[in-house]
């Protein structure tokens, strides 16, 4: 059982701290030395299904992935759910990202929930900057409290 409570507080514990990781990595690596890869996605109009940014999928997933195998080899410890961490967080960014903000997907249209609206407003702020210079707003789940006050 106590075991049991490591690996959530581990999972968990990993998902929090990828805001933190991913604020950093979009703002200085996304909107640094691979913005190339970064700059299609704060086009006003991007074309087809896929962009370059989604690259960043399979560079995020390739710790996890290495984590999930050294996390069963050679047997079950703390690595596994560390990656596992990772994945949640990876599947809440694209559900977040991808479906909500950018609304890739033609699903959740109508929402109404402040949270949501507040991020929304967030983004928006960071993507008027079509340049990488002079960015706010880098992380994905959290929300400066300025963006929820025109909510409440």
């Amino acid at each position: 059982m106590n075991n049991l409570l490591l690996y959530f507080l581990t999972t968990t514990g990993t998902f929090l701290l990828m805001e933190c990781i991913t604020w950093c990595t979009h703002k200085f690596v996304m909107h640094g030395f691979l913005w190339y890869l970064h700059e299609d996605h704060h086009q006003p109009k991007y074309q087809g299904v896929f962009e370059k940014n989604d690259a960043f999928f399979v560079i995020f997933a390739i710790p996890s992935i290495a984590l999930f195998y050294f996390g069963i080899h050679p047997e079950l410890n703390y690595l596994f759910f560390i990656g596992s961490g990772i994945l949640l967080y990876g599947i809440a960014y694209f559900l977040v990202h991808d479906i909500i903000i950018h609304q890739r997907f033609p699903w959740f249209k109508n929402i109404k929930n402040p949270y949501i609206k507040s991020l929304r407003k967030a983004h928006k702020v960071h993507h008027k900057h079509l340049g990488k210079q002079d960015g706010e707003c880098f992380g994905m789940l959290y929300v400066p409290i300025k963006y929820f006050k025109q909510y409440f």
